[in-house]
């Protein structure tokens, strides 16, 4: 009997989110198919790759990454460097200098810092934060109001602080933010229920709901994301409607098989390779589990992604 293909419809369907500004302006989400189900129905928005740089610099710890990025002094100039990387979509930028316990830039200083960086580059920006919760609060609101008309997306809104980064950074300033939760579907519902009870819209909305490194308990992190699709689409529950972007490459870089040597290690192999392979793994996981853009660091992942991508759509 010859197969018959038969579409999966569904009458709902992932907000579409756009940040940045131009002609380099992105699009996340819009979907109303499973992740690359390109032949139920076309898939207009391709899933989106952000490169990740901190406000201390490029992450030079790794061989390939300090090469990329060699001859590049300023943080405006790594920033530049970072944006043209190929295969990049967005830029990514990690306060770590403005943690209390990492340098404790001021606010102000931070927000100045983050302006240059704007200046600079001509692809959208994507905030991650200090990971200092009531720090955090305060570096949006200064950082939406230097970056007026540009449109970022600032990531971390979590339970803790999402009333003042919704006020501050949607409300007053008009920028777009990322609901944060730990790879809970109902606490990522719930936390989209509370900043829509704010009064921000749910197309200004994205979820980071939160990833592992591939072999660390991922397929928890896997299904969570199946879930919140399922409800999304199937279900229509606009709570969840949200498209999903994960930072991979600040889970990936820190596990110990990207990190040990391979003196210590030998038949690991060469520790750049071995985390390579784990960022481009990991991404590759989350996208086909439906993240709608990820975020790494290496050169070589994001060039492998953005092909994987490509082909798959």
């Amino acid at each position: 009997m010859p197969f018959k293909q038969v579409p999966q419809k569904f009458n709902a369907k992932i907000n579409a989110l756009t940040i940045g500004v131009g002609e380099k302006e992105i699009t996340l989400g819009g979907e109303n198919v499973f992740p690359f189900y390109t032949f139920d129905a076309p898939i207009e928005n391709s899933p989106k790759i952000g490169v990740e740089i901190s406000d201390l610099g490029a992450y030079t710890d790794v061989p390939g990454i300090a090469a990329y990025y060699a001859g590049s002094d300023t943080l405006p100039e790594i920033a530049k460097r970072a944006s043209e990387m190929p295969g990049a979509d967005f830029l990514a930028i990690s306060l770590d200098g403005a943690h209390p316990d990492n340098g404790n830039r001021s606010v102000e200083d931070t927000a100045a810092l983050v302006k240059s960086i704007s200046d600079a580059v001509d692809i959208p920006l994507v905030i991650e934060g200090s990971r200092n919760i009531e720090k955090d609060a305060k570096l949006f609101e200064k950082i939406a109001e230097a970056l007026q008309g540009k449109n970022v997306l600032f990531l971390s809104a979590r339970e803790e602080n999402y009333k003042s980064v919704s006020a501050a950074a949607a409300m007053a300033y008009g920028q777009k933010i990322g609901a944060e939760s730990a790879v809970d579907i109902n606490l990522a519902k719930q936390l989209n229920v509370l900043i829509s009870q704010m009064g921000v819209k749910t197309e200004s909305v994205a979820m980071n709901l939160g990833s592992a490194a591939a072999g660390y308990g991922f397929e928890y992190v896997a299904t969570t994301f199946d879930r919140v699709k399922s409800a999304a689409l199937a279900q229509n529950d606009n709570m969840l409607q949200m498209p999903i972007i994960t930072p991979v490459s600040s889970e990936v870089w820190t596990v110990k098989e990207s990190i040990v040597s391979e003196e210590d290690f030998p038949d690991w192999g060469p520790a750049e390779a071995r985390g390579v392979s784990m960022e481009i793994s990991t991404a590759a996981a989350c996208l086909a589990a439906g993240s709608n853009a990820v975020i790494l660091r290496h050169p070589e992942s994001v060039a492998t992604v953005s092909k994987l991508i490509a082909d798959l759509m």
